[in-house]
């Protein structure tokens, strides 16, 4: 049985790129688990006390606010490193 060719050329190998780990910066993650508390709070506080001065004048678009600072928290998150 005859011999197989021998490989003459080198496998490619890709350069290596540099790796630069990105670092989020120091306020992203206090913020994003602000948003998150804030969010929930906002909504705990309009279901127990629904009289409240600032509270009675959004009426349901307290749920609005808290849910939307939630989904800010959320969004930040994407942003973490």
């Amino acid at each position: 049985m005859p011999k197989s060719k021998t490989r003459k050329k080198a496998v490619y190998t890709p350069p290596q790129k540099a790796q630069t780990v990105q670092v989020s910066p120091r306020w992203l993650a206090p913020l994003m688990v602000t948003c998150w508390i804030v969010g929930v709070m906002w909504i705990a506080v309009y279901y127990i006390a629904p009289d409240l001065p600032g509270i009675v004048t959004l009426q349901n678009w307290n749920l609005l606010v808290g849910f939307g600072l939630i989904i800010v928290g959320v969004v930040l998150s994407t942003k973490w490193r």
